[in-house]
């Protein structure tokens, strides 16, 4: 049966193998068809009112790229073999980012496969995957994906990606998957011309807004709810990270993050096993993660900024863009984030010139997801640059040891020197050309005034070749070194519940000009921010973990420049 939503058309065909079949109008602007013969493996396209055929809007195979034939692609083929896999939770566990064009040289699902053993090693507990719609050509970080039901054929195509999902499981590891629902990539879009899929008005940076409020807009959140709930059922997914939601315009009475908590909750009591959805906002709104009973929205947890701003420049002393709001006060603004979890909770911020936030010390600490670096902190550095590792090294014991869900992006873990830059493969000459001048207005007022001049072209291969991860620094002592700190710290922060408890009012910080103690229960967490070393009197006490071996507890704790250490008392 192929069905199609066009409720402006007034008449659609499916065409296959050059023969055009017409479909029949049904309620609601929904046209059906009954091929006899077609099938798993069949190529179609849509015509409306004898136009130019087009691939299907929730198509889920694509193997011919955006403006190729749609395939016809039957779930119930594939063989799981994860039939004892009950899920995982958030709280407790650390994520893990990745983007499987780079991950490994070949940039597939089933390279990524055989890199599982060493996430199993570090001792994470979800990999979250970048975008997997299909892109223009063959490379791009996924967020200007369309055909948003179906995988990428560059990475291994529907059956690919279940395959990677499937051996996940066996090692024990969740998987969370990156989908935008926010705009749609500039080219090979062709949602239009079926139905009110964009608003009238609203739009964003990235693209015109999707039509969550005005009229026809009850399809189109059932198109993304239908897409989201697809990944969870038909993939195994075990939870979605949600790309920007403060760029979804819906005023509606109940909120389109409502309405998709609430039907994902229902999934998850159907398969009996925990569903989850994490949104990345830049409002600071603790709504987001408020249960709905008490008038939020539902959802599991929210990207938290404002960590990561405040351990970056802590650690690196930066303090362009957003960070001057957080370097002006450090470590004053690293002690509030810790305990507060976020640093603008109503106050004013120097970058916007305006208050921002509301308090969210009410919300669990596991509720925000926080890292040292993800893929635009690093990607939207003009030279895609990553924090040095003994920065690295510091900042991820704070991390790692604070009452939030830590995040690792590729290759942090080992201290990679390969950069994450941005990079995409447009086969439409102007988008092309002009990718490196979007971008550059994008950054303007971030403190990034030189992107121009010291970005590669986006468009270029070897922009994407750099990106790779580099897995024969693993054979260098010194990232050994630094992959056996995150081992510890992680093993640690399993180990011992006070150090992932996530009651943000069990966490009491005293601070200095350069220093920082972190109180987790039993344990201390010291942290010499300066470049100098540093003498603090502590309690007695023993030193469990050191990121420089040069740290000593006699009757005073003694840090050398830019190190930590966890005491327990």
């Amino acid at each position: 049966m192929f069905e199609v939503w066009a409720p402006e058309a007034e008449s659609v065909e499916v065409e296959i193998g050059g023969a055009r079949h017409p479909m029949r109008p049904g309620r609601g602007g929904w046209w059906t068809a009954e091929v006899p013969g077609a099938g798993h493996g069949t190529d179609y396209r849509f015509r409306l009112d004898g136009g130019d055929p087009l691939p299907d809007p929730r198509t889920r195979w694509q193997p011919e790229g955006i403006f190729g034939p749609s395939r016809v692609y039957d779930h119930d083929r594939f063989v799981w073999s994860d039939d004892l896999w009950t899920g995982r939770s958030l709280p407790g566990s650390v994520v893990y980012e990745l983007h499987i064009g780079t991950f490994t040289p070949a940039g597939t699902f089933e390279a990524a496969i055989e890199k599982l053993d060493h996430l199993v090693e570090l001792g994470v507990g979800f990999v979250e995957v970048m975008p997997v719609p299909p892109v223009p050509g063959k490379r791009n970080w996924g967020y200007d994906g369309v055909d948003l039901w179906a995988v990428t054929d560059n990475y291994g195509g529907p059956d690919g990606l279940k395959r990677f999902v499937d051996a996940c499981h066996r090692q024990g590891l969740g998987v969370i998957l990156d989908v935008v629902y926010n705009h749609l990539g500039p080219s090979g879009n062709f949602l239009a011309p079926f139905g009110p899929y964009f608003h009238s008005s609203a739009s964003s940076f990235w693209g015109q807004a999707v039509n969550l409020d005005g009229p026809g807009s009850d399809e189109v959140r059932r198109y993304f709810i239908g897409n989201a709930l697809q990944w969870l059922r038909d993939y195994h997914i075990d939870g979605l990270r949600l790309d920007a939601v403060h760029a979804l315009h819906d005023t509606r009475a109940t909120h389109f993050l409502e309405e998709l908590a609430v039907e994902v909750d229902a999934l998850s009591a159907a398969l009996g096993r925990p569903l989850t959805l994490i949104a990345e906002s830049d409002l600071n709104d603790p709504r987001l993660m408020t249960p709905r009973e008490a008038g939020g929205y539902g959802l599991a947890a929210a990207w938290d900024d404002d960590v990561h701003h405040a351990l970056h420049a802590a650690v690196t002393g930066e303090r362009h863009g957003y960070y001057e709001d957080f370097a002006v006060t450090s470590p004053a603004s690293l002690a509030k984030v810790l305990t507060s979890a976020y640093y603008h909770d109503g106050t004013y911020s120097a970058f916007r010139g305006r208050g921002h936030g509301r308090p969210a010390r009410h919300v669990p600490g596991h509720r925000f997801v926080v890292c040292v670096q993800n893929h635009d902190q690093i990607g939207n550095r003009a030279e895609g640059d990553r924090v040095d590792p003994e920065a690295l090294r510091l900042a991820a014991g704070l991390l790692l040891t604070s009452p939030f869900t830590p995040m690792l992006f590729m290759g942090e873990e080992w201290g990679a020197r390969t950069p994450f830059l941005f990079f995409t493969d447009h086969v439409e000459p102007a988008l092309r050309e002009g990718e490196a001048d979007r971008r550059r207005r994008e950054f303007v007022g971030h403190g990034y005034d030189d992107w121009a001049e010291k970005a590669p072209d986006p468009g270029e291969e070897m922009t994407f070749l750099r990106s790779k991860l580099d897995w024969s620094e693993l054979d260098d002592p010194a990232h050994r070194a630094h992959l056996d700190w995150y081992r510890a710290l992680i093993a640690l922060r399993r180990a011992h519940p006070d150090l992932s408890d996530s009651r943000l009012d069990r966490v009491h910080v005293e601070y200095g000009d350069a220093w920082l103690v972190v109180h987790r229960g039993a344990f201390r967490v010291t942290a010499n921010l300066g470049r100098a070393p540093l003498t603090l009197q502590t309690e007695p006490a023993e030193i469990v973990l050191a990121s420089d071996p040069g740290v000593h507890l006699g009757p005073d704790l003694v840090l050398p420049p830019r190190s930590l250490a966890i005491l327990r008392v």
